[in-house]
């Protein structure tokens, strides 16, 4: 990169984000041979489970308790088994793909040197934030196949009641390799702390998105946006419901949905806390501020409701709560807890009318509102983590690898000197790439799969509900 580690935009590229840290698994290795700590590697084994809790049964229940209920059990056999094909694919190529070095490609995306795990051992190690410090690399890859595994499940929502089975399981293996691994190696792939610290000076090979100096704690730009983008191009081309807008379609049980918003809601500090792989004082930030924006957001949003249709409804809150976990996702680690109530109050009601006025204009059926929540709320957040960041409003700052320790935590590091018009052209850039790359990828795989073995369910497959005619089986019994 052209940027010297001192400037502004290079010393905040090092604060980016949990996923970078394995940019050189045999980094962490060569050096002193640091040993993990215990703490950190319980933490992230313990965050692991709770993403994993996010997708199932969160997720699941989530998004099958806002359709029909002749849909419930298709919904959920796709968030699964998108999420299962999402981390076998992992450690097959997406974590090579994702966090390794890519060659003249390494702008954009990894390479192979990790295909089928490979040279991974349980005595291989990754870096954190910071220097000297490291967690198994068998931990880190486990924590972030349930990255790769929840946003290509997240597009569902836009999709359901109407794609087939075999569509979304083609889906589940091709749009990651376009889309999610190119996305994770753009915004997270660095050198890790202990080679800035040990060479501050030095050219440094980096994902595009992190060369910008944006800022992206555990994946506004990686996860909700792209993901969001990707269901509303999906959505368009797949086309609306049989019957949407002529016919009502209520959720069919808003007490699951609110059930499996609150297991998001538990699953998500895992999501957001642990993404600072390691269990330290910024994991206590991440953790607070997934508290207090996501209440924030719950309560903004049936405000929103209240004034404007006279009455508070529990859809309304569930939407609420998941808006402000995907909002304060790249704020996590940067926000201060007074920045990240804030942003739960702004991004309810932005999302409000991007679930409703915009949707209704322009007349697509985004189901269950992944792009309005996850692609929205994601653009907010994203955008918002390079003002809230700021010290001067109770924020983090970021952090001058050049001037740490070759061996202690970030707290002993100088903080770099901050400019908001800096930061947040840097955020504008990495919104603006995640938009394109994934609307066109996204595009190219839902086209491809549409002229060979076609997206849509057949009409009176809707019809009958895709339980039945997809799976043979009910969700419920009268």
């Amino acid at each position: 990169m052209k940027l010297g580690f001192k400037s502004l935009a290079g010393v905040a590229l090092a604060a980016t984000a949990a996923g970078a840290l394995a940019a050189f698994p045999a980094l962490a290795q060569d050096a002193a041979a640091p040993v993990p700590d215990k703490g950190d590697t319980a933490w992230m084994l313990v965050s692991t489970v709770l993403v994993l809790l996010m997708i199932l049964p969160g997720l699941a229940l989530f998004y099958g308790g806002l359709v029909r209920a002749k849909n419930m059990l298709s919904v959920m056999m796709q968030v699964s088994v998108v999420s299962a094909i999402g981390i076998v694919a992992w450690v097959f190529w997406g974590y090579s793909l994702a966090f390794t070095d890519g060659g003249s490609l390494d702008t954009f995306v990894g390479g192979f040197g990790r295909l089928f795990l490979k040279d991974v051992t349980p005595a291989s190690n990754v870096a954190t934030f910071s220097t000297g410090v490291v967690i198994p690399e068998l931990v880190f890859l486990s924590f972030q196949s349930t990255f790769a595994a929840i946003t290509a499940a997240l597009v569902v929502g836009s999709l359901v009641e109407r794609m087939k089975f075999a569509a979304i399981v083609a889906f589940a293996v091709l749009w990651p390799i376009l889309s999610y691994y190119p996305m994770a190696h753009m915004v997270w792939w660095w050198p890790g702390p202990d080679a800035i610290a040990s060479a501050p000076d030095a050219a440094v090979k980096a994902g595009l998105i992190w060369s910008f100096g944006a800022l992206d704690f555990a994946g506004g730009t990686v996860v909700h946006i792209n993901a969001g983008i990707a269901a509303l191009v999906g959505a368009m081309i797949l086309g609306k419901r049989t019957g949407y807008g002529k016919e009502p379609m209520p959720p069919h049980s808003l007490t699951l949905t609110l059930v499996g918003a609150g297991l998001l809601w538990v699953g998500w500090f895992g999501f957001n806390a642990g993404s600072n792989l390691e269990s330290n004082g910024y994991a206590a930030l991440a953790m607070i501020n997934t508290f207090v924006a996501t209440a924030a957001a719950g309560l903004s949003w049936i405000i929103t409701e209240w004034i404007t249709r006279g009455k508070p409804s529990a859809l309304g809150l569930a939407s609420g709560v998941v808006a402000g976990l995907v909002a304060v996702t790249p704020a996590a680690g940067f926000a201060g807890p007074m920045g990240a109530v804030i942003l739960g109050l702004i991004v309810s009601p932005i999302c409000v009318i991007f679930c409703s006025v915009v949707k209704n204009a322009l007349k697509y059926d985004d189901s269950l509102d992944a792009f309005g929540i996850h692609g929205v709320g994601g653009i907010v957040g994203a955008i918002a983590t390079g003002i809230l960041v700021s010290p001067a409003l109770g924020g983090a700052g970021v952090v001058d690898y050049t001037s740490c320790a070759a061996d202690g935590d970030i707290s002993t590091c100088d903080a770099a000197t901050y400019d908001m018009v800096t930061q947040v052209i840097a955020q504008l850039k990495g919104v603006g790439v995640t938009i394109v790359w994934s609307a066109i990828a996204s595009a190219i795989v839902f086209f491809l799969i549409k002229f060979t073995i076609g997206l849509r369910a057949a009409p009176e497959t809707e019809e009958e509900g895709l339980d039945i005619a997809e799976h043979g089986e009910r969700a419920y019994h009268s």
